[in-house]
């Protein structure tokens, strides 16, 4: 269970989700159809050191005692796909906009600031946890990003502006920000926080892109289904040998403030899209029989007005 200044490394805790994150764009990229290209997300996987069930689940190497274990896993792999060429999209107009001050919020084993293409000058502000920087620049060693890549070890729940401007941040640039993968990660107030430094934090001409939800990420579940649940927990477990129990990392909070109506009421003209309805335009569309129970992300993205 989350704790007050609780903190974590790669393998465990929150941190253990990016692997898992980086395990999909991985496994995304080795498809022909693919919606991605990471070629840094094996590294990163590779780079733990162990024989983890990560690993074998990019190489396709499982055996699954129980088939929806398995289905559960593509449709995380197709919903990371989309949400992250969505992004991506978002980063590339961006730069052709001029923009060349980049924060990427709790960045995990986000490789952007290595494989995209970014215009020269261009600085990648990385924010998250001492160690899960400090994993990804020896896991990356040997390669060169193609931007300024500027990590800053900070706690989002705690004075984080502070740290980003001794990395070298200027408020006066337009900056391009990311929260991908993190709000429900946050309690509530923190995630009002963040987005009240992201304001004060931005010049004119500043954008900012979020990934939302829709309703409780923990669905409700009748005794039959929550069993069942428990049951293909258990069957990924047993296959891959990883245990990632959502539930005791999130902050579930009816009172959280919707980011999409939040950044509108405060200086930003914002889009949302439905996450399966982009899944759906890039032909990764979500099984009917398996739509009502599968987390529904929101896409935001702001220009500040």
């Amino acid at each position: 269970m989350r704790v007050d200044g609780d903190t974590w490394d790669i393998t465990s805790s929150v941190g253990a989700t990016a692997l898992g994150v980086a395990a999909a764009r991985a496994t995304e990229t080795l498809r022909a159809d693919s919606l991605i290209h990471d070629p840094f997300a094996q590294i990163l996987v590779d780079a733990t050191g162990k024989a983890t069930g990560w690993e074998r689940l990019v190489a396709g190497d499982i055996d699954w005692p129980d088939p929806e274990a398995g289905r559960i896993y593509s449709r995380m792999v197709d919903y990371q796909a989309t949400r992250t060429h969505f992004f991506d999209a978002y980063f590339v107009a961006a730069a052709e906009a001029g923009i060349r001050q980049i924060v990427i919020l709790a960045s995990g084993l986000d490789s952007r600031a290595y494989r995209l293409d970014w215009p020269a000058g261009t600085a990648v502000y990385e924010i998250d946890q001492p160690q899960v920087l400090q994993f990804k620049a020896s896991a990356l060693a040997a390669h060169q990003p193609t931007a300024q890549r500027r990590a800053v070890a900070a706690d989002l729940r705690e004075d984080w502006p502070a740290a980003l401007r001794a990395a070298g941040f200027d408020s006066a640039q337009p900056t391009a920000w990311l929260a991908e993968g993190l709000l429900p990660y946050l309690p509530p107030d923190a995630q009002d926080s963040l987005f009240v430094n992201i304001g004060a934090l931005s010049a004119p001409g500043s954008r900012i892109a979020v990934e939302g939800y829709v309703g409780k990420l923990i669905l409700e579940e009748n005794e039959e289904e929550a069993a069942r649940r428990e049951q293909v927990r258990a069957a990924f477990k047993t296959a891959v040998d990883v245990d990632v129990t959502i539930e005791n990392l999130i902050y579930e909070d009816e009172n959280r403030a919707d980011p999409a109506e939040w950044l509108e009421a405060h200086g930003w003209s914002v889009t949302q899209t439905d996450a399966h309805d982009e899944m759906a335009r890039l032909g990764r569309p979500v099984p009917a029989d398996v739509e009502q129970g599968t987390f529904r992300g929101q896409l935001i993205a702001g220009e500040l007005r």
